[in-house]
């Protein structure tokens, strides 16, 4: 093959890193094979299609977006980089047309662009114009990547302002962000132009600029830059592995003939060759999972460049993955990890576009001798998997306390971190179950064949930098005079005028609720609207209740939104006695939000709103703190102006998925499936932490809540996998065991896996969907009711927090089927435990409420909150161990009962439960206390405990006592006592009264505030 046909190759291909000078003698030899070829991927789709070449395809991490390289410009012959909208086909252009441009990628919030051009090069257009005059004249010169030295990174805002990131002499290119958005790394040639050369190097920068590149770390912003690599020849390419602690790279030799693919840790060291194959192997790209790569090489030929997968430990021979003739490189994965694109010229005109298919990870996984490991994603997961075995070696088929120990110390320890959802910890702690699993007997029931099943969740949002207001020519300071809420919209408001909206309530009436309106003939449509945060504060208790279901900042600033509001000022008011002024921004916020800005200000700068005439703060609030209504007005100062941008951010989770069949190599139903929820609170940075001050961003370990639960659903299993083995159990359906993930972000691992349920079980016996019922939802602009599931899961078994028995086990979910009470009393007789049946069924806050509203019969075991609980003093110290373990029996001999019983229960939630309301109340008054639901049928609330320091503590209240009354209101469950604190005032002192043993006392509380 000759040199120009070798060159034709790299132009049709689009590939923009290859050095100029390459000349591989290879005869190209044709391995076109379809059909092995689809045993790796499937449903290949091309998704685009204009322009001479277009390639180099990246995707937002939630999969919605591609930002890709394309000559599509008459005008330009050089790349340009373009954003796809997955979801309908959009494109935009992100660069500025002219110059030259290489290599976006999306930062994790999906909004900023990153990439390198040229544009701002004077000589740019020149360039343009010249090649197209060699062009037309048929003299277009031989491809080859110049690295021309003006290439310098950009990051695309999302009000489409560039913002420069490297100015450095040199080329500054191939960059990615790392999977947080704090980093970036990139390739550069910069030390090639900071020093004097010697006459070689002189030589090699004229005629081989690539020898000088090597990889670079920086922040995101551009500051605190490394260097990570000082050898000869190029190094780049870089990407970040999916949990952000690696990078993988081409590392070429020094005279440029061949590449291999290197990793390494993120600060340079522990560097790694995965591949010897002396050819031209590049583009290696990470499996979400960190346990392989994938990469293009041209060991075939040097015109047929194929993908290949290789270990990311670099044992083993790389395994090969396209069978085309032409060029298929540039391979990525989709954060899902089952979905591949990349860059191909299988096109009719033989020219570049970006490919997707779907990605065959189980196959993959048995060609590089993966398939004995769980797919954890981690280098760390060899030592989940040791530990894991450990722990089965000596482990015994009896429930044994010891068992619950080793199980619960293991994702207690402090490597863990806490297993928050999406985090390395959550990835070893779904790492050791799934091993233990395994090594059990247990089959993979995940997806592609794994023990895993990934979902989307939001991974909280934050306030991005550039966030500015100004009142009138004062700017003011964010997070000390002003603050967005997280539900704010992304947006930029020019000076607009301010609508004084008192309370910013609106209430119908009715014949036993006063009408209240704080908007009545006020006209808001595309202006501010200043309120009042909560409610009027010497209404009485009452009235409170009424109207605090319409004090939430969230519903106030929607009811300004649909009255044409631009925006909403929450301020507190001098009369309140709120802990801080300004409202918090939650962190832990899920991606969703309103379409109007909304933020909080702080009383004095809201005072710069009133003016001469509009009287003063306190006067304005005083006026309606009896719930007197007052009509709104156009306030007289000066006018608002903002920008607002936040950043939010999604993240990736798994659950562990494992089935025992009743019969091997068949699947039986409706299964029995048995759950845990493996996840906990990391370092406790979101809203749901009960942390103390002294106590912030210590690791919340959740013994109890949930460690406590996996390790007891991990003897069922090894209890029901040894009766099967032993010939003791003759099941007549599949058992299903899960460790849920998400549960404590609000149940998003469970309701994911019902999602996507028939996906998972297409064999599974479906329910007859109601067609009228779908019709009418359809009419009325309603998602149709899930389908039931009760023909394919027979019930649901959960256990959350079963780790701190004292009085007595509460099961949930008696009410789900008819004959769970006496079912439960039978199964309990061998084990004997004090028992509390709670009917409650579908409005758990655990993963068996996702059953329950597909219509499964659930069974939940939970031994009660504590004092302790959602805060690092939540440790294995404290486990009942010996409780744990009679749980696991009890719940064992259900389960067991459930696979050999031919009967299968019905679902059917009793009067009570189908009658019951959960209260959906805005408390702002705090006190402190903690309920015991594993107080049985009392009469008031019974406290496991109160929070330390918190209003009941200082009241004296203690652990044990039973509230009866709060404020006059007597108290005879959980229902009364919230809608008592519902219309309690923070800082104004009330009588509580309590039972502590048979002593009735009467305390003061003075509620504290929540925010």
């Amino acid at each position: 093959m000759n040199s120009l046909k070798q060159v034709a190759w790299i132009a049709l291909a689009s590939v923009s890193f290859l050095p100029g000078n390459l000349a591989i003698a290879q005869e190209p030899e044709s391995t076109s094979n379809p059909d092995a070829e689809a045993e790796l991927i499937a449903n290949t789709q091309q998704l685009t299609f204009e322009g001479l070449r277009s390639g180099e395809g990246y995707f937002s991490a939630d999969a919605t977006k591609m930002v890709f390289q394309s000559e599509r410009d008459p005008a330009n012959p050089f790349y340009q980089i373009f954003l796809m909208d997955l979801s309908n086909g959009d494109i935009e252009k992100v660069s500025t047309g002219q110059g030259k441009t290489t290599c976006a990628w999306i930062h994790p919030d999906g909004e900023q662009i990153l990439f390198s051009g040229t544009h701002h090069d004077p000589t740019s257009v020149e360039q343009q114009n010249n090649l197209l005059k060699l062009r037309q004249e048929g003299k277009q010169p031989r491809y080859s990547w110049d690295y021309d030295p003006e290439f310098d990174i950009y990051i695309r805002q999302p009000g489409g302002e560039l913002k420069r990131i490297t100015k450095a002499r040199g080329y500054d290119a191939e960059a990615s962000f790392s999977p947080d958005g704090k980093q970036i790394v990139f390739a550069s040639n910069r030390s090639a132009y900071d020093h004097a050369l010697s006459e070689r190097e002189q030589e090699l920068l004229r005629t081989d600029k690539s020898y000088f590149i090597d990889l670079y770390i920086m922040n995101s912003d551009g500051s605190n830059l490394r260097r990570l690599t000082d050898v000869a020849g190029y190094d780049g390419g870089p990407f970040f592995s999916a949990d952000g602690k690696r990078i993988c790279w081409r590392r070429f030799a020094e005279d440029g003939a061949t590449a291999e693919i290197y990793t390494m840790k993120t600060d340079g060291s522990d560097v790694r060759r995965l591949t010897n194959l002396g050819a031209m192997s590049w583009a290696p790209y990470f499996h979400p999972s960190g346990d392989y790569l994938v990469f293009t090489t041209n060991k075939h030929g040097f015109a047929n460049f194929e993908l290949y997968c290789v270990r990311a430990d670099g044992n083993g021979d790389p395994v090969r993955v396209t069978y085309t003739d032409g060029f298929d490189g540039l391979p990525v994965f989709l954060p899902n990890g089952n979905e591949i694109s990349w860059t191909s010229t299988r096109t009719p005109e033989k020219r570049s576009q970006i490919f997707r298919g779907q990605w065959n990870d189980s196959e993959m996984r048995k060609r590089l001798g993966l398939i004995d490991q769980p797919s954890s994603g981690q280098e760390e997961n060899a030592a989940d998997r040791q530990a894991a075995l450990a722990a089965r070696e000596n482990a015994t088929a009896e429930f044994s306390p010891a068992d619950i120990a080793r199980h619960i110390d293991y994702l207690t320890r402090p490597e863990l971190e806490g297993r928050l959802t999406g985090t390395e910890g959550e990835r070893r702690a779904t790492a050791y179950v799934a091993a233990y699993l395994q090594a059990l007997g247990f089959e993979p029931a995940g997806e592609n064949g794994t023990y895993f099943d990934s979902f989307e969740f939001p991974a909280g949002c934050s306030i991005a930098d550039k966030s500015t207001l100004k009142i009138g020519d004062t700017e003011l300071v964010l997070n000390k005079d002003w603050r967005p809420m997280a539900f704010s919209a992304d947006i930029k408001i020019e000076p607009a005028e301010v609508m004084f909206a008192g309370y910013g309530i609106q209430v119908e009436g009715n014949d036993k609720i006063s009408p209240y309106d704080s908007y009545v003939h006020l006209n808001v449509a595309g202006r501010w609207v200043l309120v009042f945060r909560d409610l009027p504060q010497d209404i009485t208790p009452e009235r409170r209740q009424q109207l605090a279901r319409f004090s939430s900042p969230r519903r106030k600033a929607t009811l300004a939104r649909d009255l044409g509001a631009k925006g909403i000022i929450f301020v507190s008011g001098p009369n309140s006695k709120v802990r801080n002024e300004l409202l918090r921004f939650d962190n832990a916020a899920s991606s969703s939000g309103i379409s109007i800005a909304a933020i909080s200000m702080t009383n004095q700068m809201a005072g710069k709103l009133f003016g001469s005439d509009d009287g003063t703060l306190k006067e304005q609030q005083s006026a309606l703190d009896d719930g007197s209504l007052a009509m709104g007005y156009l306030m007289s100062g000066a006018k608002v102006a903002a920008d607002i941008a936040i950043e939010r951010r999604t993240g990736i989770g798994r659950n562990v998925v494992a089935r025992l069949p009743a019969t091997p190599g068949k699947h039986t139903y409706p299964m029995v499936m048995l759950g845990a929820h493996i996840d906990h609170l990391g370092r406790g940075g979101g809203s749901n932490s009960l942390a103390v001050d002294e106590e912030r961003d210590q690791i919340h370990q959740g013994a109890d809540d949930n460690a406590s639960g996996v390790a007891a659903i991990l003897e069922i299993a090894e209890f029901i996998a040894d009766q099967k083995q032993s010939g003791k159990l003759t099941a007549k359906r599949d058992l299903m065991v899960a460790a849920w993930s998400g549960e404590e972000l609000g149940l998003f691992g469970s309701q994911a896996f019902l999602e996507s349920f028939d996906k998972l079980f297409p064999d599974a016996p479906q329910a007859v969907v109601d067609p009228e019922a779908e019709r009418m939802a359809k009419a009325h602009g309603m998602s149709p009711q899930a389908a039931p599931l009760s023909p394919a899961i027979a019930a649901y078994l959960n256990l959350d927090m079963v780790g701190r028995l004292r009085e007595s086990l509460v099961i949930q979910g008696i009410g789900s089927s008819p004959g769970f009470e006496g079912l439960v009393k039978r199964r309990n007789v061998p084990v004997r435990l004090p028992l509390t049946l709670d009917r409650t069924s579908t409005s758990l806050p655990t993963d068996a409420s996702a059953f329950a509203a597909r219509d499964v019969p659930i069974l939940s075991g939970f031994t009660g909150a504590h004092e302790d609980y959602h805060t690092p003093r939540d440790t294995k110290e404290k486990i009942n161990y010996e409780g744990n373990s009679q749980i696991a029996h009890l719940f064992a001999l259900l389960t067991r009962g459930f696979l050999a019983d031919s009967n299968v229960p019905e679902f059917k939630l009793d009067e009570g439960e189908q009658k019951k309301e959960t209260p959906r109340v805005r408390l702002t008054a705090y006190l402190g206390t903690i309920p015991d639901y594993a107080a049985g049928r009392i009469k008031g609330v019974k406290l496991s405990g109160v929070t330390r320091t918190a209003p009941a503590d200082q009241a004296g209240i203690q652990g044990g006592d039973v509230i009866i009354s709060l404020a006059g209101k007597k108290i005879e469950d959980i229902q009364d006592y919230t809608y008592a604190i519902e219309a309690l005032k923070i800082g104004e002192a009330v009588e509580i009264e309590v039972m502590r043993g048979k002593k009735k006392l009467k305390l003061k509380i003075v509620p504290g505030s929540r925010e």
